[in-house]
């Protein structure tokens, strides 16, 4: 075959001879076995390590998006603050009232009561029974106080009672937690004008709330047979299973030292 090659090259013969020809139809079936296979061989060789370099481009690119997308939550979060924290401030001008700012950090550890804890305290001029609200409505009041921390017993406690008056036929009654989403008023005459959609509001007495603050809407009213009272239900304004940034009513201004964490 050697032979044959090199007199072709040399061009001594410009067709091969009969032993040539049956050479050549024996060994070239093999050349070109030989030859398709480093050929696929070196095709598989490149198609893997294309594959191996797409792979390692979609992983840089699934970090990068995933990078991108953290980063994307945490201004959506922060732009979520700031429209809480702006609500807080349009209803601190419409109850006209001066109001110190809080953070809940958690629930009652012993869940026993409906209640949170935030982060503000006696040095922030706290005390108890002083009224909490967020910009939908009444939240609750203030049952414990320490140096720092305070908790908040929320309306739909069953221990919390807050007084309120139905403001279009200004029926008076007591607002008592029943569950997480409903409040039961109590002591509303069955002679009274009280139906569906009424909004209970803080009627000032007791002390606790200054008057005019939102409470819930009345859900259902049911005269009982018997009864004395009107069965009423009324549904908070306030979403308990979302408090996060609250505003303490405060009944007397907290020491000057301390006017600087105010709103």
């Amino acid at each position: 075959m050697a032979l044959l090659l090199i007199s072709s090259s040399l061009g001594r013969r410009r067709s091969w001879n009969s032993s040539e020809q049956i050479i050549i139809e024996i060994i070239a079936p093999f050349q070109k076995f030989i030859k398709e296979t480093v050929t696929t061989t070196e095709d598989l060789w490149v198609k893997y390590f294309g594959l191996i370099n797409i792979r390692n481009e979609n992983i840089r690119m699934k970090r990068e998006i995933d990078a991108l997308r953290m980063e994307n939550n945490k201004y959506r979060e922060l732009l979520s603050t700031h429209q809480r924290l702006q609500k807080l401030l349009q209803y601190k001008k419409t109850i006209n009232l001066p109001v110190l700012a809080a953070q809940v950090i958690g629930r009652d550890p012993v869940g026993w009561f409906e209640s949170v804890i935030i982060d503000k305290g006696e040095k922030s001029g706290l005390k108890v029974n002083m009224p909490v609200v967020n910009a939908q409505g009444v939240v609750g009041r203030l049952v414990s106080v320490s140096l720092n921390y305070a908790k908040v017993l929320l309306i739909i406690d069953q221990n919390s009672a807050v007084d309120c008056i139905i403001q279009r036929s200004r029926d008076k009654g007591i607002v008592k937690g029943l569950s997480s989403k409903i409040c039961v008023l109590d002591y509303v005459l069955k002679n009274s004008d009280v139906v569906v959609g009424d909004m209970a509001v803080t009627s000032g007495l007791g002390r606790v709330f200054p008057k005019g603050l939102p409470v819930g809407e009345v859900v259902e009213v049911k005269n009982i047979s018997g009864e004395l009272f009107k069965d009423i239900k009324i549904r908070p304004v306030v979403d308990f299973s979302k408090l996060e940034e609250l505003l303490i009513i405060l009944k007397e201004d907290p020491l000057t030292s301390h006017s600087k964490e105010r709103y």
